[in-house]
């Protein structure tokens, strides 16, 4: 066999382990690039605060001495904790279409789950359900989103060749933007508001944001505590993520809502996609593609939305309908014509059914697999 497995140990290798899917995507008119700062920030050890509390490897396979695949493997305790299960996640998954590239690299995944302990293996998955997750099984030929993955037809064959069977589904839907909202849908929003005493926080700069962002990650926190594959974050883990993500909201793409004590009770984020804008920078914000990530701000018609969250208490009381109204009124003023939901779980019906503003279209479906292992 001429395939040759080199972990990751030193800075000039982690970089050719980001860059490998650039060039196995070239010319493919679906992927979108990952921002190379974020991938740099998540997988170095001393950037990303996941590290404290979990563990990992990477891989790199070599086929006649060039690059051919790449795959990580998370020893995620937060994870097991919670769940009870003993699996060893793998995600940052890319190869070319060679079962013996893709089967060797798995090999070490395996491997290292043995000496853990580990029972299982499951993925793709990353350090939170921050990261992307989920190998795209339908929508091959549909453009991928920022926080998505994209991958070839062949993986999920590779895979299941190997033994991986079908954990859970993420669904994703393409929604049609209304020309306008029904009055009485105004109505029913002004009403709840009144009811319940709440207001929607209007700022008009992003750091106008910053006091509300460890509360809002506190009801993302709990808002998806029961979701698959999440885990509770740390303040450390907050604070990063602020730190790398909030220079990228726009204000107006961006709903809380707080209760009569100015507590943020429920969000909604949702920005302009950056889909094309990553394409024609291949994920690099220097030395020109933050022009293209601001051009995507001033001029779009397409938009992403991210993460709706309410807190545990407030659900069931309508405070959903009042967020996607205003995530609605955004998009109309904007010009945003389609949106995004970006991954939903399958069963997970009552974020689904929150989009009736919007004609919808389930148009890509992901997947998370799971392999026990043989003791």
């Amino acid at each position: 066999m001429n395939i040759i497995i080199k972990e990751v140990l030193t800075r000039r290798d982690l970089k050719k382990f980001i860059d490998f899917p650039n060039r196995l995507y070239t010319g493919n008119p679906y992927y979108v690039p990952r921002l190379y700062f974020d991938e740099l920030n998540t997988l170095r050890r001393d950037k990303n605060p996941a590290f404290e509390v979990c563990d990992a490897r990477f891989w790199l396979a070599y086929k006649d001495g060039k690059i051919a695949g790449r795959i990580a493997a998370i020893h995620d305790k937060p994870s097991i904790e919670k769940w009870g299960n003993k699996y060893l996640r793998f995600g940052w998954i890319d190869f070319i279409d060679d079962e013996e590239v893709s089967q060797a690299l798995m090999r070490e995944v395996e491997k290292w789950a043995k000496e853990l302990g580990m029972t299982g293996i499951h993925g793709p998955l990353g350090f939170t359900d921050m990261d992307n997750e989920g190998m795209l099984i339908e929508g091959f030929e549909e453009v991928g989103t920022l926080a998505t993955l994209y991958n070839y037809p062949y993986y999920p064959e590779h895979i299941e060749k190997m033994g991986f069977r079908k954990d859970v589904d993420w669904m994703e839907f393409e929604g049609k933007v209304p020309e306008s909202i029904p009055e009485k849908i105004a109505l029913i929003a002004e009403q709840i508001k009144e009811k319940f005493g709440l207001r929607l926080l209007k700022v008009n700069k992003a750091k106008e944001l910053l006091p509300y962002a460890r509360p809002l990650f506190e009801v993302l926190d709990t808002a998806y505590s029961g979701l698959y594959g999440t885990v509770p974050l740390t303040l450390k883990q907050v604070d990063a993520y602020i730190k790398q993500y909030f220079g990228f909201i726009r204000p107006g793409f961006v709903s809380l809502v707080l209760d009569s004590s100015d507590k943020v009770i429920a969000f909604g984020i949702t920005m302009p996609s950056f889909s094309r804008a990553l394409q024609k920078c291949r994920g690099r914000l220097f030395p020109l593609g933050f022009l293209y990530i601001l051009n995507a701000f001033r001029k779009n018609d397409l938009a992403d939305l991210y993460l709706v969250g309410v807190e545990p208490e407030w659900q069931g009381k309508g405070i959903n309908a009042l967020i996607i109204y205003e995530i609605a009124r955004t998009f109309i003023r904007n010009g945003i014509k389609k949106a995004e939901t970006n991954p939903e779980l399958e069963l997970n019906y009552k974020v689904q059914s929150q989009w009736k503003f919007f004609e919808m279209r389930q148009h890509k479906r992901r997947r998370c697999y799971l392999k026990m292992l043989e003791e």
